[in-house]
Parts: C-alpha cells; sequence; structure tokens
C-alpha cells in the first residue's frame, strides 16, 4: 500500500512556505529529509533512482505566501482550497507530493526538489551553475509546476525550450490525449536547464487560479496524473531540441519586446530576476513613473477581466 496518498498532499498543503522560512525548513524536515536526506549548499534536494538516469522530475520547496505558518483547508467535490482567504500554494506543493509518489514507485530518474523560485530561481540557477556530474547525462527536465490539465509546455519567457515533438510524446507515454504543446509558459525552474538539457518543460498538474485566494487543487486529476507517470514508459520520450542553437524570443508569446543583440537578451533576464526578488520597489518604482495598473496591463495587452483579477490581494504573478 502506498504512504503518497491523496490524504499526504491534503497534508502537504497546510504548510506556508515562503522561501527561507521556518515554516518551509519544517517542512522540509519532516517530509523531503526522510526520502531526500540533506540538501546540497543551495537548499536543493536531489536524488537519483536508477542506475543511469537520463530524465530530471523538479518542483519547489517554496511557496508564494507572504506570511507562513499552517493553513487551514477545505475539500468540496473533490478540490480542495483555504479557508483563511489565502492562496493554497498548490504551486509547487503539489509537485513535490508528485515527486514523493514517483520515489516511492521507484521510477528512474534524477528528482530535485528546488529551493527558492518563487523569489527568482535561486537554487535552480545555483545548481546548474556547479555543473554536477548527473547533469551530462539528464536528456529531459520536466517540472510539475503548471496550472490546469492540458497544458505541456514548449516556451518560457517567449523562448523555446521544449520541441513539440516531445510534448506530443509526453501525451501519448501518459495516455493524456488533453495534454497539448503549449507555448505560453513564463518562467519556473526548468528554464534554468536550457542551456544544458535539450527538452526542458513543465507539466499542467491540475491546479488554478494559482497566487490568488481562489487557489484550488483537483485531487482526481492530481491521483490520475501520478498514476500515469507511474505507468508511462519513458524510454519513448522524444528528444529532439538542440540546446546550443537556442531559438530568439517569439514577441507573440511573450509580453516584453525581442531584441537580436544576445546582450540586451541577457539584460532582460536580469531585470526580470530584479522584479522576481524585489516586486515591492518595482511597483513603486513604475507607478512613480506614472503606470499604474490599468495603463501596465494595456501596453502588456492584458484583458479588463484580468486586470481586475491582478486586483486581489494575492492576484499577482497569477501567470507562473
Amino acid at each position: 500500500m502506498s504512504n503518497v496518498t491523496t490524504h499526504t498532499l491534503i497534508n502537504l498543503l497546510q504548510y506556508m512556505r515562503p522561501a527561507y522560512s521556518l515554516t518551509e525548513g519544517v517542512f522540509c524536515r519532516t517530509y523531503l529529509e526522510p526520502v531526500f536526506g540533506e540538501p546540497d549548499a543551495h537548499g536543493n534536494y536531489i536524488l537519483s533512482v536508477g542506475d543511469n538516469p537520463t530524465i530530471a522530475f523538479t518542483a519547489h520547496t517554496d511557496t508564494v505566501h507572504r506570511i507562513e505558518g499552517i493553513q487551514k483547508l477545505s475539500v468540496q467535490d473533490n478540490f480542495v482550497k483555504t479557508t483563511s482567504g489565502s492562496c493554497l500554494g498548490a504551486d509547487c506543493t503539489t509537485g513535490i507530493w508528485l515527486l514523493l509518489g514517483m520515489i516511492e514507485a521507484g521510477i528512474e530518474g534524477v528528482y530535485v526538489a528546488h529551493a527558492a523560485e518563487e523569489i527568482g530561481g535561486i537554487g535552480s540557477s545555483s545548481l546548474v551553475a556547479d555543473k554536477p556530474e548527473w547533469l551530462d547525462n539528464i536528456q529531459v527536465c520536466l517540472s510539475f509546476d503548471r496550472f490546469g490539465t492540458d497544458s505541456v509546455i514548449t516556451h518560457q519567457g517567449g523562448r523555446r525550450t521544449a520541441s513539440n515533438e516531445f510534448a506530443v510524446s509526453l501525451a501519448v507515454i501518459l495516455g493524456m490525449p488533453q495534454l497539448k504543446p503549449d507555448a505560453t509558459g513564463t518562467y519556473t525552474d526548468s528554464v534554468e536547464y536550457t542551456h544544458v538539457v535539450p527538452e526542458c518543460s513543465n507539466l499542467s498538474v491540475g491546479y488554478y487560479d494559482q497566487h490568488s485566494s481562489r487557489e484550488s487543487q483537483d485531487l482526481l486529476f492530481a491521483e490520475r496524473l501520478l498514476e500515469r507517470l507511474i505507468a508511462a514508459d519513458w524510454s519513448s520520450l522524444a528528444v529532439v531540441r538542440d540546446p546550443t542553437q537556442p531559438e530568439s524570443l517569439d514577441s507573440s508569446q511573450w509580453a516584453y519586446y525581442p531584441t537580436e543583440d544576445e546582450d540586451d537578451e541577457e539584460e532582460l533576464l536580469a531585470i526580470r530576476r530584479l522584479v522576481i526578488d524585489r516586486p515591492d520597489a518595482i511597483a513603486a518604482l513604475l507607478l512613480d513613473c506614472g503606470l499604474d495598473i490599468n495603463s501596465l496591463c494595456d501596453e502588456l495587452k492584458v484583458s479588463y477581466s484580468d486586470a481586475e483579477y491582478y486586483k486581489d490581494e494575492c492576484g499577482y504573478n497569477s501567470y507562473y
């Protein structure tokens, strides 16, 4: 009998875990260290299963909560939500739960629970910079950190990170035909691997309205997805993308303006990380420059209904 059940997921979702908080530490010591052992120097938990794994399965340990602690939940019609008005934190708690379930089932892979994704991908970027030996063998980096039930991310921030062939083959091996290639990804840890790993993607895990007080998790979808991940023939994945030949930014898929200058693209990446790391200061600066939420949404072609959504107390960054 499995120890990683839906009840386990509900237990995990109780923890509000801002990066480097005491509650995150308790969560990791309780649920991750008995499985992964001690974290690396950057706070990432890494476990290799099998003799020669070529796939890295990833999630992150922190949540976007502004305060830490234990929150109350309710379950209705197989959806779990909070009762306190805070965001749920299924991003990326459901991903952590999926890692634990696959490890328990003995599915071959390198499992990585990254630190500090919500404040700029600190754990994943530092890990890749270290060039661990196991990374040389990895052909796929698959994050479990996407809303909805039908996305296999092929682009993050307008840049291709995985091939369409990979996305289609993933849907096939999971036996989930609703999964489609999705070019509208923003950022998760797998993007940090794109210059060394061919296929870097993010998979829908069944949460909705992430980072907001309306966030919910479809428990039945999570159960079904874990079953399919365990049953999948991972040797049949298509690996096509060449990480040494990155595609240029695609402005039709992302809300900033691409340039052909590599230095400018690096500057855009640095600015994006600054925005993630210093959101309050950046927001104040924009407002001082005369850019309010409505004018920003107009410039970024965000719909009126979504602009209203950002005015929710927990609504910012809702497209992660």
